[in-house]
């Protein structure tokens, strides 16, 4: 019998059966089958007996059949409200058996039948901002997710939980960190492997970021895997939080400083009531209700980010002539090469604000030590202390479009993106 992608299948090879989904396979010669467990098995077509145990079990498009009745959140009045907003990412994953591979599918409200743990936790509105891969993430996108923020707590939202790549959402954060003034928390979560791997990440993250949004701690925050086991998820301050691994489910760090606290999944997991479950705030923060919701989504979007390297061409430097700001991520305490002071100088003179940032991740830039510093001084270079590079690039975008003075703000501690002292490196 003809099986095609999509048809739950049982395929027996010799004295081996394997029941599942098939996927498309790069080869005539091979089957690829799905199995229940989320992994992938080949098995070679030549004497393979095929049966199709339900025919479109799961649909070209990603969405599923029978399982996509999922569970029914219904509203109480007892529970907080929660608004789920989806940009798309590894968290909203599923398997295209169009084409076997993992593609961004699901909109707010397909996840909460995708993790039922959700259930009873809150009451949930879902909408989407855009569904694209992190990648494709751009200035403009942050402005719409910042109004839809703004929207959606006006709307009586008691938190606001950002579904989104895992690869940009440092930037993301970063972006609504200078953006909105919140009165509640406003999290961001994904997962580094997606729904149909047996050790993915979503379920715990989704749990976690829902119970950070229901706590006190009102900031724009990133939830995440605080370990590589299923124990606890770190919340990090959107403006100090970096991706430091391409795959663990652990990838994000808070650099220079320690996290807002920690979500413990046993406690999170336990029976759902109004209050956040398992959530451990470490770290000084804003509280729910101190700040006025304000938005100022204002970007100057002609703002490069170029890191310094040895016998790096000055062509690249001298290429963002006309750009209003430049963040140079240099070596050591805030360093380039000394035949570039005179192209730096010459785009400050232009009328582009230069910042300078650094390497290393600890510490921050100091350009009075050596003479080079010195000189890059002279030349108009802004020094941004410790501020991350990534988060630098977006404040100037945002300084340059609504700070009265730009370069002041690059050396204030605007939404906790610069540390008021530098911390020792501990092991």
């Amino acid at each position: 019998m003809t099986a095609d992608p999509g048809d739950r299948v049982r395929v027996t090879h010799g004295d081996a059966s394997h029941e599942g989904v098939l996927v498309p396979s790069p080869s005539d010669d091979h089957l690829v089958v799905k199995l229940d467990s989320g992994y992938n098995v080949g098995v070679d077509t030549a004497d393979a007996d095929i049966d199709v145990l339900d025919a479109d079990a799961v649909t070209v498009d990603g969405d599923t059949g029978e399982d996509a009745a999922g569970s029914t959140v219904e509203f109480d009045d007892d529970l907080p409200t929660i608004a789920l907003i989806s940009t798309g990412g590894t968290i909203a994953s599923t398997v295209d058996y169009r084409t076997g591979a993992v593609t961004a599918q699901f909109d707010a409200e397909d996840v909460l039948r995708a993790v039922p743990d959700l259930a009873g936790r809150a009451n949930y509105r879902g909408r989407v901002v855009a569904n694209i891969l992190s990648e494709n993430m751009e200035p403009s996108i942050w402005q719409d997710l910042a109004a839809a923020v703004r929207e959606e707590i006006e709307a009586g939202a008691d938190g606001v939980v950002v579904m989104h790549g895992t690869d940009t959402m440092q930037f993301s954060a970063s972006a609504l960190s200078f953006m909105l003034e919140t009165p509640v928390p406003v999290v961001f979560t994904g997962s580094q492997r997606s729904a149909d791997r047996p050790s993915s990440d979503n379920v715990m993250n989704a749990v976690c970021a829902v119970e950070a949004a229901k706590s006190d701690v009102a900031e724009v925050m990133v939830c995440m895997h605080a370990t590589e086991s299923d124990d606890r998820c770190a919340l990090h301050r959107g403006t100090r939080v970096r991706k430091t691994h391409t795959s663990r489910r652990d990838a994000f760090e808070t650099v220079g400083a320690t996290p807002l606290g920690y979500v413990d999944y046993d406690a999170a997991s336990e029976a759902a009531t109004a209050d956040a479950r398992g959530v451990t705030v470490e770290g000084a923060h804003a509280a729910r209700g101190d700040a006025t919701l304000d938005i100022a989504s204002a970007l100057e979007p002609a703002v490069d980010l170029v890191k310094f390297t040895p016998g790096m061409n000055e062509s690249l430097l001298a290429a963002c002539e006309g750009s209003a700001g430049v963040v140079i991520e240099g070596t050591g305490l805030g360093h380039v090469h000394s035949d570039l002071t005179d192209t730096i100088g010459s785009l400050v003179d232009d009328g582009t604000t230069v910042v300078m940032t650094s390497q290393c991740l600890e510490g921050r830039v100091c350009d009075r030590v050596y003479d080079t510093g010195r000189d890059l001084l002279a030349a108009g270079v802004v020094e941004a202390g410790d501020t991350l590079p990534g988060t630098a690039k977006v404040k100037l975008m945002w300084a340059l479009a609504n700070a009265d003075d730009p370069e002041a703000a690059m050396q204030e501690s605007v939404a906790g993106a610069l540390t008021t002292q530098s911390r020792p490196w501990t092991a």
